[in-house]
């Protein structure tokens, strides 16, 4: 499991198209906006190498001009184990 955080600056003519596009990707969520083109979101992956092409892809939609992560937490869910007390 892979979660992390990023800002993501978009041209602001382009803002609802990008966020369209942000919101139609798997793991995404839009969690606010700015009118100046500042998106927050999470992005929830498998592992970090599909977390690594989330962030790839996040350059490629139309209008977005910089991704900035800001957290990033990975664990591997088989080593995870509950433990009761």
């Amino acid at each position: 499991m892979n979660i992390s955080s990023a800002i993501v600056h978009v041209v602001p003519a382009r803002l609802d198209e990008a966020c369209a596009a942000l919101a139609g990707m798997r793991g995404v969520e839009i969690h606010a906006r700015s009118p100046l083109g500042k998106v927050v979101v999470t992005l929830e992956d498998d592992d970090t190498e599909s977390a690594a092409n989330s962030y790839v892809a996040l350059h490629g939609i139309p209008g977005v001009a910089s991704v900035a992560m800001v957290y990033q937490y990975s664990d591997e869910e088989s080593d995870t184990e509950e433990v009761e007390a």
